[in-house]
């Protein structure tokens, strides 16, 4: 157990999705009908096996189908995914996916990821760009020595910017531009990379894991289940403050472990390796002039500009990626680097980059295996008369188990919150808790097993840094046995109040 290695990254997700494949032939296909808004007509959609039904955009056609969500909810665009319609689910003919589909699997995959992958390409090559400059290295020896002697301070402030980030606008994609940029600064400070990776990864995480004004997951799960978003906000906002400090105490005491001595570092073996990786060069002899400075204010800017559209102005990947195109070309101009060159250091920075970017293809792959398979109905269908005749803090336990196991096979939050909100949210009212109760289970469900999840961000952003998934298990194993029984415990009492 000592020397397990697990297979590259692509190696595991390829496994996975041929184990999908796999579950399509033994699990019975079905699905349940959806029903959407069209803004443009002010009707209800309601998509029935092959048949498509309008209907009036009224409460009433929502409580004729058990549907207990205010209209509005629907047609001032808090929801604007399909939602499943409850009691709708209908077995249908097998449809197993063939090895034919299971090789074209990650091809779809990554045409259906191609916006997250474009973002991560262009942000590659807008750090290639201003580490031609030397403005980075430059940079990162004096933030250094700034640091010196209070390093801990760098894991508690990142850590607790990025939580907040992820418990505010679900900041977990867009992490992954930040893995090249700050691993190089916790190299700087005397940690490992693993310091740097758990920061930002286990930030995000936790931030996601207890989002409070979220609207891709807190607010749109509350929509789909009938509640107001504020209700259960402060056992929320208590549980994020709980699981953000048990996390930031765990990542100092490895960190000062590594600190104090290196060779206790999991991936002590791998220092050469990353060394070069995220080589700093000797800034001693760099002039750090204005247009480096200027430089170095863009590249910045571009991404509080990217939390700030993401947050205030309803911009997603498009917008980000052209932020980030933009601002290399204007850092290219700042440093006066000539036009053949701008494409050479470009084009290599975002080649860097690459196999992250196949890597979160691949794993969507696994997604479209599913939906393909008409499976994934199934599986939530027969994971919600599980819950059936159990006590108010059982029945908060083993939902959050169900939520976990169902991110392994729909890893996006938004995703979850439609399909199975309209489904989940009535169980409360069988045991007799409240609909938040749900909501809470969904938010840390999915964020616990987040953790450790192959299908989610934790293989790309391991892949930036070349971290194998078996060292991060052996890190993360022990601060994820206590978040799982902080969590369960914390969900039963407040099961009862």
């Amino acid at each position: 157990m000592k020397n397990l290695k697990f297979p590259s990254a692509q190696t595991i997700l390829f496994i996975i999705a041929g184990l999908v494949t796999l579950l399509t032939w033994f699990v019975p296909a079905g699905k349940y009908d959806t029903l959407s808004y069209n803004s443009a007509t002010d009707k209800f959609t309601r998509l029935s096996l092959d048949e498509e039904i309008s209907l009036a955009a009224t409460q009433t056609s929502l409580d004729n189908l058990n549907i207990k969500i205010p209209v509005e909810k629907f047609t001032n665009g808090d929801i604007y995914k399909p939602i499943n319609i409850p009691g709708t689910y209908n077995k249908l003919d097998a449809k197993p996916q063939s090895f034919f589909d299971f090789v074209k699997s990650p091809i779809k995959g990554i045409i259906e990821a191609s916006d997250i992958i474009f973002l991560v390409l262009i942000i590659g090559g807008l750090i290639g760009v201003l580490n031609k400059s030397g403005a980075f290295d430059a940079a990162i020896a004096q933030l250094a020595i700034v640091l010196n002697g209070r390093e801990s301070l760098l894991i508690i402030f990142v850590t607790t910017l990025v939580a907040l980030g992820g418990t505010t606008f679900g900041f977990a994609e867009e992490t992954i531009a930040f893995f090249p940029i700050l691993i190089p600064v916790f190299l700087a400070a005397k940690y490992d990379a693993l310091v740097g990776v758990a920061c930002i990864f286990l930030g995000s995480a936790i931030g996601t894991m207890c989002s409070t004004i979220n609207p891709f997951s807190t607010i749109i799960a509350s929509d789909a289940a009938g509640i107001n978003w504020t209700t259960g906000l402060y056992g929320r906002i208590f549980m994020l403050l709980l699981c953000l400090t048990i996390t930031i105490i765990y990542i100092l005491r490895y960190a000062k472990r590594v600190k104090n001595d290196p060779s206790k570092s999991l991936i002590y073996n791998q220092r050469e390796q990353i060394a070069q990786l995220f080589t700093l060069k000797d800034a001693s002899h760099i002039n750090f002039n204005w247009r480096l400075k200027l430089a170095l204010l863009v590249f910045t800017c571009s991404f509080i500009l990217m939390i700030i559209g993401v947050s205030m102005l309803d911009w997603w990947f498009v917008e980000m990626t052209t932020v980030f195109l933009i601002s290399a070309i204007l850092i290219g101009f700042i440093i006066q680097i000539s036009e053949t060159d701008f494409i050479d250091t470009f084009v290599k920075g975002a080649g860097d980059l690459l196999g992250v970017a196949l890597i979160i293809g691949i794993a969507r792959g696994v997604t479209v295996i599913m939906t393909d398979g008409l499976i994934s109905d199934t599986l939530l269908y027969y994971a919600s008369d599980i819950t059936t005749g159990m006590n108010k803090g059982v029945f908060a336990g083993v939902m959050t188990i169900i939520y976990s196991g169902l991110s392994f096979f729909i890893p996006s939050s938004s995703g979850m919150a439609v399909l199975t909100m309209p489904i989940m949210a009535p169980l409360a009212d069988t045991v007799g808790v409240g609909r938040e109760v749900v909501v809470n289970t969904y938010q840390y469900g999915l964020g616990l097993f987040y953790l450790v999840n192959p299908t989610g961000l934790i293989l790309a952003s391991l892949a930036v840094a070349k971290i194998n998934f078996s060292k991060w298990l052996k890190f993360i194993m022990p601060l994820f046995v206590v978040l799982i029984i902080v969590t369960l415990i914390v969900l039963a009492v407040t099961s009862y109040l």
